[in-house]
């Protein structure tokens, strides 16, 4: 209970002092949707993946103590590494099925801890969602939490140069109605769940 106290209380500093400046002043960033945010229990957000500091600003943005899985690489990032895992992020190892993560994941939403997860699991260059993993559909099911899909707006694209000058790009995070967890744990079930996740996120990325 104490240590869930200070990684809370970190949390919110880090939230404040460091990635406060950075969402609103250098990316100018908006939030849309924000009467659809839980307030109360644990939830699973889902979102697209288009730069590294998406769990920061992310997390900031919806004002709720949000877990990431983040690639284990991250974590040794200078700067980045601390503030991920200070913000209560945990690693995953891609390619395989980590038992581990998942348990912290089933731990975390017991705990009234809402995680959030890339929906592709990496990456991906036109910030949309290409290849939905069927993994936030299957915790959903397990931990019977809402699914909330969430589009971060440029993310891809952060910095563009313009004759040698950094110009930074406008961040725009919507987000989308809850959507309630799988019937079923069988391959149609997840699969339906998982398409409506992709389907809502890149509505709002239009």
């Amino acid at each position: 209970m104490k240590s869930y106290f200070y990684q809370k209380l970190i949390y919110k500093l880090v939230s404040q002092i460091i990635i406060l400046p950075i969402y609103k002043l250098i990316f100018r960033g908006k939030l849309i949707g924000r009467e659809n945010i839980p307030q109360k229990g644990s939830f699973i957000m889902v979102s697209n993946h288009g730069s590294l500091l998406d769990p920061p600003l992310l997390g900031h943005a919806i004002g709720r103590n949000i877990s990431f899985m983040a690639k284990a690489e991250l974590f040794r990032i200078p700067l980045l590494g601390f503030i991920i895992k200070s913000c209560g992020a945990y690693p995953v190892k891609r390619g395989i099925v980590d038992k581990t993560t998942i348990k912290t994941a089933c731990e975390k939403l017991l705990n009234n801890n809402s995680i959030g997860i890339f929906i592709d699991g990496t990456r991906q260059k036109d910030g949309r969602v290409n290849k939905p993993k069927q993994g936030a559909a299957l915790l959903s099911f397990k931990n019977q939490k809402i699914l909330l899909p969430v589009a971060i707006i440029n993310s891809n694209r952060l910095v563009r140069l313009k004759f040698f000058i950094p110009f930074f790009t406008k961040i725009v995070i919507k987000v989308g109605k809850p959507i309630n967890p799988p019937k079923g744990a069988s391959k149609d079930d997840l699969a339906k769940v998982t398409y409506h996740l992709q389907e809502s996120i890149n509505n709002m990325l239009e």
